[in-house]
């Protein structure tokens, strides 16, 4: 299959942006610069050429950039196909990627805000307009669970509760 190596260069780069989608949209696989928008398109062209189902693997070591790489292909399939029914399709996936991150990421020795779960995100499509998604999550690193180097952190999420516990609206949750 097609394969494209990604760098997180750890800061933001004017490479994804609306423009940057509607150059990569409607064009041939190597026609242009390798981009998670070529494999985007080559996918979505795929699946309303064929009818058939289409992945995207990706891949890589914590901090590599892999949810990032996910949220550009969904920015590319709601922008390029549009969404079914609701404008705000992409706004209520991405917008609960942060609270899936708050239970599953950590800090690690080389990474702020790596996640310890795998996710397997499905987007729904009517012909070519996306009309929701399903996220599932997997634990990948149970060993971090019960054990951690001297400078990690385990799931965000309890810290924050913790760090909270004083806070009147969380005051019947027993923290």
């Amino acid at each position: 299959g097609i394969i494209l190596i990604a760098i997180n260069p750890y800061k933001p780069l004017p490479i994804y942006e609306e423009e940057v989608i509607h150059a990569y949209s409607g064009r041939e696989l190597g026609d242009m610069d390798p981009h998670i928008f070529a494999l985007a398109e080559e996918a979505f062209r795929q699946m309303v050429r064929f009818g058939k189902n289409q992945s995207l693997i990706i891949s890589g070591e914590s901090g590599a950039g892999k949810t990032a790489s996910a949220k550009y292909a969904m920015r590319f399939f709601t922008t390029v196909g549009g969404c079914w029914g609701d404008s705000s399709m992409e706004e209520k996936v991405l917008g609960s990627i942060p609270l899936m991150e708050a239970f599953g990421n950590a800090k690690t020795t080389r990474n702020d805000n790596s996640s310890r779960f795998g996710k397997y995100l499905e987007i729904g499509f009517i012909q070519e307009n996306v009309t929701g998604a399903t996220i599932k999550t997997y634990l990948l690193e149970k060993s971090r669970v019960t054990f951690q180097a001297k400078e990690e952190r385990n799931y965000h999420i309890f810290y924050q509760l913790c760090a909270s516990a004083p806070l009147p609206e969380l005051q019947g949750l027993g923290l």
